[in-house]
């Protein structure tokens, strides 16, 4: 039995057009819906066969939807809520795939007062963006986290958990704030160090004559590659889960504090526990299938 018979999924970047393809794969009897504010995106979704629909408005998309995915930058969510408000059916169950909870969730709230939410965050992703970057198999070993208001596995969490499962993605539970703070750690943070030592890097590249992009080498190639993530989306990341990132931040900079020290006073000691103890966190990413040396995974995008 289906999770959901109808899905609709407004915007369609690489996480809504690897939604819209995945349920296709996985869940080839339900019907999907698709919408995004771009005419030339909504003209490329229905050149993809993708969906089964491509709808002229938010609006007309949900009108008999069981399921409304939200694949648009979180700080696009209340304004897109209010376009849905009306046509909304009263039995649908309405998620997102945003990087912030809290701040999502009290958007959609505001906006559809009285409408079953499900706020979500598909843990998953890659540096490419648009309905042509998406592909079927994107959820597949990684982990959808799932914040709903309550906590509480209700039957709305329990279809919802089966859908993405039916996408391959494994699925957990987390109250808003303490997704937000972990996000902030293992995302958020991460993104925003990449920007910054990009940025550096292009403050710098006057003075060494193209120097550092000519002999990158695989951390800053990294850096660079996470930094090629879509602008609008992770603005609105920061702005929306500014407390979280903010305090880890100061985490960061107290850290970096000591390091300093570390390297100013030739204290190798320090170093070198440090280094032992990232190292064993990466492999511990590795041993839990979260990465391996081969690019996105080992998969292989052609579809």
């Amino acid at each position: 039995m289906l999770p959901f018979a109808r899905v609709t999924i407004i915007g369609l970047g690489l996480i809504g057009s690897s939604i819209a393809r995945g349920v296709k794969k996985a869940m080839p009897g339900a019907v999907v819906t698709a919408y995004d504010a771009d005419p030339s995106v909504r003209d490329t979704v229905h050149a993809l066969g993708i969906a089964d629909d491509v709808a002229d408005s938010a609006g007309a998309a949900v009108v008999d939807a069981d399921l409304v995915i939200l694949c648009v930058p979180v700080g696009a969510m209340a304004a897109v809520a209010v376009e849905i408000a009306e046509d909304l059916p009263a039995d649908a169950v309405v998620s997102d795939v945003g990087s912030s909870k809290a701040s999502v969730f009290a958007a959609l709230r505001g906006a559809l007062p009285g409408a079953t939410i499900v706020p979500g965050h598909p843990v998953a992703g890659t540096e490419h963006s648009g309905p042509e970057s998406g592909f079927a198999t994107l959820f597949q070993g990684r982990w959808c986290i799932l914040t709903p208001e309550d906590g509480a596995e209700s039957a709305p969490v329990i279809r919802l958990r089966a859908f993405w499962e039916a996408l391959g993605a494994q699925v957990e539970l987390m109250s808003p704030k303490h997704h937000d703070l972990v996000l902030a750690v293992t995302s958020h943070v991460p993104h925003l160090i990449a920007y910054s030592i990009v940025g550096t890097a292009s403050d710098l590249e006057e003075v060494t004559r193209g120097e550092v992009i000519k002999y990158s080498a695989g951390g800053f190639r990294d850096f660079t590659r996470i930094a090629a993530s879509d602008p609008t989306m992770w603005r609105d990341v920061f702005l929306n889960n500014r407390e979280a990132v903010l305090e880890i931040l100061q985490r960061l900079t107290e850290d970096v504090t000591m390091l300093q020290r570390a390297i100013r006073w030739g204290d190798g000691d320090t170093l070198f526990d440090l280094f032992t103890r990232t190292r064993a966190i990466r492999r511990g990413v590795i041993d839990q299938g979260q990465d391996d040396a081969r690019p996105d995974f080992g998969r292989a995008h052609g579809e």
